[in-house]
C-alpha cells in the first residue's frame, strides 16, 4: 500500500463502527464489483418483515433497551 492508502485506512479504522460501515457501503456502492445496493435493501426488507412477524406472533422475547445497553457496556468493559 502507498503511504496515502495506509493513512486513509488508519484514519478509517479510528472511526466509530457505524461510520466505518457507512464508508465501506459508499465505496462498494461506487465500485464496479457487482455490488447491488437494491438487492441488499430487498434482502434487509425480508429480514425486517420476518422479525416483525415473529414479534407480532409473540415468538420473540423482548427486553428493555436500557438492559441491552447495560449488557453491551459490561461486555465491552471486560
Amino acid at each position: 500500500m502507498t503511504a496515502t492508502m495506509d493513512q486513509v485506512c488508519k484514519e478509517a479504522l479510528e472511526l466509530p463502527l457505524d461510520q466505518r460501515l457507512t464508508v465501506v457501503y459508499r465505496i462498494l456502492e461506487q465500485s464496479d464489483a457487482g455490488f447491488d445496493s437494491g438487492e441488499i435493501e430487498s434482502d434487509w426488507d425480508g429480514v425486517i418483515r420476518e422479525r416483525m412477524e415473529r414479534y407480532d406472533c409473540g415468538k420473540v422475547k423482548t427486553r428493555l433497551a436500557s438492559e441491552v445497553f447495560a449488557e453491551l457496556e459490561k461486555r465491552l468493559g471486560e
